[in-house]
């Protein structure tokens, strides 16, 4: 049974409740949260952004170690970006279709079951990887206002994660990604092949040239979106390796 604390969504409670592979063991509002969930954290936290005591960005913040869904009206890109910056596994935009808002339990939590089962030789810490994915996106001139940067920061993290999702890329990562940011595979496929164009056009292929300490491409040898998203995994993997 996959234990559920809502924080600030007393519409989800009695349909969570109804199905039978949900226990919901807290249901409370931003002044409350923090003394349930220093108490024990559930296998799944969905979360508001903004409700009174204390706000859902606040919470991303301060317990990293639980499992976050945000379920806002909140629309806007920048806090979604700042949401799934701070560690949300989802942002879903409501009203949201209660199917979607159960798939998405089940992936959060078969996800961490898999993760555990591996013995993992390498360790990068979720914010370190951030930073240095971002660091070499500003460095190649991949802009953070378009889609594809979100989308290709979020496949290079897959493949630091789990390697050999990178042979699967059309039935595997794109999935992945487009289940994370609600859109499609194709929508995934197009912008990270965008944002990739937008840096071979901004002529800065000698710095991602210089981050590898060897000429890995020229003007006109523009990557495919695997080949980019996997040699950026194996550089954070092979820094990282013990």
């Amino acid at each position: 049974m996959i234990t559920i604390g809502l924080i600030g969504q007393p519409d989800l409670k009695e349909k969570l409740q109804g199905n039978n592979d949900f226990c919901v063991v807290f249901d409370v509002d931003g002044r409350e949260a923090r003394k349930h969930l220093d108490e024990s954290i559930p296998d799944v936290v969905i979360t508001e952004l903004v409700m009174s005591g204390e706000d859902g960005f606040a919470l991303l913040e301060k317990y990293h170690d639980a499992k976050f869904i945000v379920a806002s009206e909140l629309k806007s890109e920048v806090f979604i970006i700042k949401s799934l910056d701070l560690g949300a596994k989802y942002y879903l935009v409501k009203p949201v279709e209660y199917s979607v808002l159960e798939q998405r339990i089940v992936d959060v939590y078969e996800g961490e079951k898999l993760s555990g089962k591996t013995v993992r030789k390498k360790s990068i810490s979720e914010k370190t990887l951030d930073e240095r994915i971002s660091s070499i996106f500003v460095s190649v001139g991949i802009p953070a206002h378009i889609k594809g940067y979100q989308f290709l920061r979020e496949g290079i993290k897959l493949a630091v994660d789990n390697p050999p999702i990178i042979n699967a890329i059309t039935k595997s990562l794109y999935p992945s990604i487009a289940r994370r940011f609600n859109t499609t595979s194709s929508k995934v496929e197009r912008a990270i092949r965008h944002a990739i164009e937008v840096a071979w056009s901004r002529g800065k292929i000698e710095n991602l040239n210089s981050i590898f300490g060897v000429k890995v491409y020229n003007s006109s040898d523009k990557p495919t979106n695997g080949e980019f998203i996997a040699l950026l995994a194996d550089k954070m993997l092979l820094e990282c390796a013990y």
